[in-house]
């Protein structure tokens, strides 16, 4: 009797030894899965904060060269310079990362850079340069608006977005699209009453007098629209390479190579002054250090990583944000004033916007449901 007791009382000392473990391999995993969880959701939110810092440094950007320019300096000459100095940091860079894994580069492949090159840089940036000098960095970002829309219908159009004219969902789309156009076309052709003036110094010229040139709205708005349209082009672009040649820092270390060829030859035919080569170690050298680093190598960088990993409608929704960053920068350092049809315009055009972006989030959810969805309809017709 005593050996019998002796080996259950043994038994369960050896069973307790496995009982109280349970709890702490419990404990481990549930920490792993909440890892695991506040990792992807970190990985979820990645994309949200990139295209953010993106359009913050497109304002910084677009600001700093409307005082570079109005201080003289030619925006052609600003393009190759920045695009040059872009196109020096990436090359070497790129071909570090990517000496053991580069997919082989074709002729084919070398003229899509070209192409992507003369709508996202030559076209692009010349043009939206030319807005700035007649207008400002505030419309630049209103109308920067209409890239989502304009994206929307190039992607409709080389069949990259569907488009069902009896859902109520196309047809938010295509209402959103029209509200965005017609809202860019009040910034551009109404400015109205003044809201908001910085304060005057009548006794000594402050350097935002000095910064500020005759805006002429129309001409800057019609350049700035053009902008818009060649960077929709390039971003439907981009979304077509990047689906047959996954490699981010190669697309964009090409784009600047070849932009910075071809914005050398338009600045030799359009800037006849040898002068305006000249660099001044002012504003003129910070606003193309800053175009070349954060302006060219970070953000085609980013925008190149976000419209692999989540498309191109993703990376246009972001446009809205840089209104109130523009209008809050050209007023503290460009003593802009803001206008009634500036507020008015930008509102009309956010407001169109995200009835398109509500629409396709919706279309993206049904899209996931009807692809989860199918399997378990095949399984039970299988049985």
């Amino acid at each position: 009797m005593l050996t019998s007791a002796k080996k259950i009382q043994k038994q369960i000392v050896s069973n307790s030894n496995f009982i109280h473990p349970l709890p702490t391999i419990l404990r481990e995993r549930r920490m792993r899965g909440r890892e695991m969880e506040v990792k992807s959701g970190l990985v979820e939110l990645a994309p949200f904060a990139a295209m953010v810092a993106v359009e913050c440094l497109d304002v910084g950007l677009t600001t700093l060269s409307k005082a570079a320019m109005s201080r003289g300096m030619s925006h052609f000459v600003f393009v190759v310079y920045s695009n040059a100095l872009a196109s020096t940091i990436l090359l070497p860079t790129a071909f570090f990362f990517t000496r053991k894994k580069r997919a082989p580069i074709t002729l084919s492949l070398l003229c899509k850079f070209f192409l992507l090159s003369i709508a996202g840089i030559t076209m692009m940036q010349n043009c939206v340069f030319t807005g700035v000098s007649y207008s400002s960095p505030t419309l630049a970002s209103a109308l920067g608006n209409l890239i989502p829309a304009l994206t929307f219908l190039l992607a409709v159009m080389f069949r990259m977005e569907k488009l069902e004219l009896k859902s109520s969902k196309s047809r938010i789309k295509i209402l959103g699209t029209l509200v965005s156009i017609s809202g860019a076309l009040i910034m551009t052709l109404y400015k109205g009453p003044a809201i908001l003036s910085p304060p005057a110094q009548p006794h000594s010229p402050s350097p935002s007098t000095m910064l500020t040139t005759p805006n002429n709205w129309i001409i800057g708005g019609f350049f700035i629209a053009t902008a818009c349209l060649s960077l929709s082009a390039n971003i439907i672009g981009q979304a077509a390479i990047l689906k047959g040649y996954p490699s981010e820092i190669t697309l964009i270390t090409f784009y600047c190579l070849f932009g910075t060829i071809q914005c050398a030859l338009v600045a030799l035919i359009a800037e006849r002054n040898p002068n305006a080569w000249k660099l001044s170690p002012d504003i003129e050298l910070i606003s193309v250090v800053y175009s070349a680093l954060l302006g060219s190598v970070v953000t085609f960088g980013v925008i190149a990583w976000c419209i692999r990993r989540k498309g191109p409608v993703f990376v246009a929704m972001f446009k809205p944000l840089s209104v109130a960053v523009a209008a809050f920068l050209g007023f503290i350092f460009l003593g802009e004033t803001l206008y009634i049809g500036s507020i008015v315009g930008a509102a009309i055009i956010v407001t169109g916007f995200y009835g398109v972006i509500w629409a396709q989030s919706k279309e993206e959810k049904d899209e996931v449901a009807k692809t989860s969805m199918t399997p378990l309809l095949q399984e039970h017709l299988d049985a």
